[in-house]
């Protein structure tokens, strides 16, 4: 399948501009594992035919992780940039599969004077499947897989989207597990706050081994994250039991990617 990702000024220079901006963010973009989530949030967009576009090069770092860890003049640097590409092209509204960029382009860009409605790629996926405009095969690749689902920080306790990534995994004829820790109540993957970038401090354990043994103790078939940092940290959890054949980590993306048949 041929992807089709076009970009902003190649709208605008056809005189047309698309429903919504898929900010990919630097994960997206960059890291070889999370370019896997885009490529299925892409599949997913194609196949449903929704008009979307991306800034391609114009894109910069929200400027998260500079304010996470305790940079603000950076931080509004990179923010004051984005919106004055993001106004120019009179963005509207903005899907991304990223809960760091999502929490940041809704909640703090306000303030410098970026308003924009943002949503989670697995609120408008589930948006998608609602309209019938995704149809998963029956007994699917995950009827009868035990799956948990791990709540990314950003999406879940900061801004409160807990049932859109679950409603979806409910769709796949699999079965839903939760950890004790889950919700409201979700453990940290540890990559938040800056700290994706930088070693840990002494302990006793890391947080990312503590929430991959949470999730071993349900004896999950996937664990699924809806954020390409707790990816990271829960694969490498997978990695440091050696389950890595055992149990697979996927994004809300690749689930239904994979379920759709695209």
């Amino acid at each position: 399948m041929n992807l089709r990702v076009p970009t902003m000024s190649e709208m605008i220079a056809k005189n047309e501009s698309p429903d919504f901006l898929f900010w990919v963010g630097c994960s997206g973009s960059f890291d070889d594992r999370a370019k896997k989530i885009t490529k299925a949030l892409v599949k997913i967009l194609n196949n449903c035919k929704v008009n979307f576009a991306v800034l391609g090069v114009e894109e910069s770092c929200t400027g998260d992780p500079a304010k996470r860890a305790g940079n603000e003049f950076t931080f509004q640097m990179q923010a004051m940039m984005n919106i004055q590409v993001l106004d120019g092209y009179v963005i509207k509204k903005i899907v991304t599969a990223c809960p760091h960029c999502f929490n940041t382009l809704k909640n703090e860009y306000p303030e410098l004077g970026g308003n924009y409605e943002v949503i989670h790629h697995s609120q408008l996926i589930q948006e998608l499947i609602n309209q019938g405009k995704i149809v998963l095969a029956d007994g699917g690749v995950y009827k009868g897989k035990r799956i948990t689902f791990h709540d990314p920080c950003y999406l879940g306790r900061a801004n409160d989207v807990y049932e859109a990534p679950r409603e979806l995994i409910e769709k796949l004829d699999g079965e839903l597990v939760e950890m004790k820790r889950c919700k409201t109540k979700g453990l940290c993957c540890g990559a938040g706050g800056a700290q994706m970038f930088k070693e840990a401090e002494k302990g006793n354990k890391e947080i990312n081994i503590e929430r991959t043994e949470e999730a071993l103790e349900l004896k999950p078939n996937i664990i699924a994250t809806g954020c390409p940092f707790c990816n990271t940290m829960m694969t490498d959890g997978i990695k440091n039991f050696e389950k890595e054949k055992e149990v697979e980590v996927l994004d809300i993306a690749e689930l239904i990617a994979n379920a759709a048949n695209l």
